[in-house]
């Protein structure tokens, strides 16, 4: 099997989907702009070969790449970056290539913001309205509909970066005398929390991995108002939120990849779709789930993309959280303090690739307890602020 990955050395702990893959006996061929010498040894091991281009973004160099190793290699049969800034990409390869997998005409129906809610609606999962908002006119008339507050989002973009809570028309105003020259997405703000079933799709479409995110606080306020982010994995996934993630992968259809579907629920306890990202859940989850089960979810979807069955034991043997720290703010106690403290339940501690950092901070803890509430005291400590 010749596997193409795209961008292989980052973000750096999605190395081990390359390595288990070489180490299966899959021939491994990454493309990238990061120089050969500065890729780290253990991807420089995994790769069968590697080319580098000036820019990924420039798609003749890449169809050159792939040309390349279809010439040396033979037909490629996967093609793949786990990475969202990259999946428009990976679907323009596949289909110029044939590689299985989404397409070019079917990835934007994943992507977009505006296009989404017609597979909840499929899905039969509860949605907002929105709609797409050129200009002040149209915010305007968005609100005249459905009043303030509304939330207001790249279409076409990652995670909650460059998205705001509007409150009144002068906030209103203000976004679209800043916004970029792109497609924004507007819709009501839905009062409660993000909810999320994850998880991997076999190559006929069953769910043979889930797992769920609860936010204690959120990425949007994290990245806008400097909040400490902190999330866990609970051992028992709601009958409702399993029903509905199912329903959801189903209507987008999703084969042989990760999702993360994200949803509110209000306090009403009404579960709303929000969004899907057809990708592996962003920082450190992918190490969450192997903690939060011990499993190693890199080579299962190893067996995956093999077509062999996914072998690992779902156990949930703990409550698994991810807390992060934002440098500059007065954190009571040290990372080695928390370590004194909290050693035997801190699975995995390191600083946070900048990129992130906005969102999920600069350095992030994961933590493995019995019980929801010994994790949530190990993040109090984590975000415990000296007092003035």
């Amino acid at each position: 099997m010749n596997f193409v990955c795209i961008s292989p050395h980052f973000p750096p702990n999605f190395v081990s989907f390359w390595t288990r893959l070489a180490a299966a006996g899959i021939r491994v061929l990454g493309i990238a702009e990061e120089p050969y010498d500065q890729l780290p040894r253990e991807l420089q091991q995994a790769l069968s070969e590697y080319y580098r281009v000036e820019n990924l973004s420039d798609y003749a160099e890449v169809i050159r790449a792939c040309g390349y190793f279809t010439h040396r290699y033979g037909k490629i049969d996967r093609i793949e970056s786990h990475n969202e800034h990259w999946l428009e990409l990976d679907a323009a390869l596949r289909s110029d290539f044939n590689v299985a997998g989404i397409k070019r005409d079917e990835i934007m129906d994943m992507k977009l913001k505006s296009r989404m809610k017609k597979a909840f609606k499929q899905a039969q999962v509860a949605v907002v309205d929105g709609a797409i908002v050129d200009d002040l006119a149209a915010g305007r008339a968005f609100i005249a509909t459905h009043g303030y507050p509304v939330i207001v989002k790249p279409d076409n973009g990652v995670g909650a970066a460059d998205t705001w809570r509007l409150n009144s028309d002068k906030e209103l105003e203000q976004f679209f005398a800043r916004k970029a020259a792109i497609d924004y997405f507007m819709e009501p703000f839905v009062t409660g929390g993000i909810e999320t079933f994850d998880g991997l799709v076999d190559a006929q479409g069953q769910v043979v991995f889930s797992s769920s995110l609860v936010y204690g606080s959120g990425v949007m306020e994290s990245v806008n108002n400097e909040v400490d982010l902190y999330y866990h994995i609970p051992r028992i996934l709601p009958r409702d939120l399993v029903k509905a993630g199912l329903a959801t992968v189903k209507a987008f259809a999703i084969r042989e990849r990760f999702f993360h579907i994200e949803y509110f629920r209000t306090p009403q306890n009404q579960l709303i779709g929000l969004e899907i990202n057809i990708r592996p859940p962003g920082g450190l989850t992918v190490d969450m789930f192997n903690y939060a089960n011990d499993i190693d979810i890199f080579t299962e979807y190893c067996n995956i993309v093999q077509g062999r069955p996914f072998s690992a034991e779902i156990s949930r043997k703990y409550d698994c959280f991810y807390a992060g720290r934002k440098y500059g703010k007065p954190y009571s106690y040290s990372v080695d303090e928390i370590l004194n403290r909290h050693g035997a339940t801190i699975a995995h501690h390191q600083p946070i690739d900048s990129i992130f950092s906005a969102a999920i901070g600069n350095y992030g803890f994961i933590i493995r307890t019995a019980t929801k509430e010994e994790g949530r005291a190990v993040v109090a400590d984590i975000h415990q602020l000296n007092s003035l």
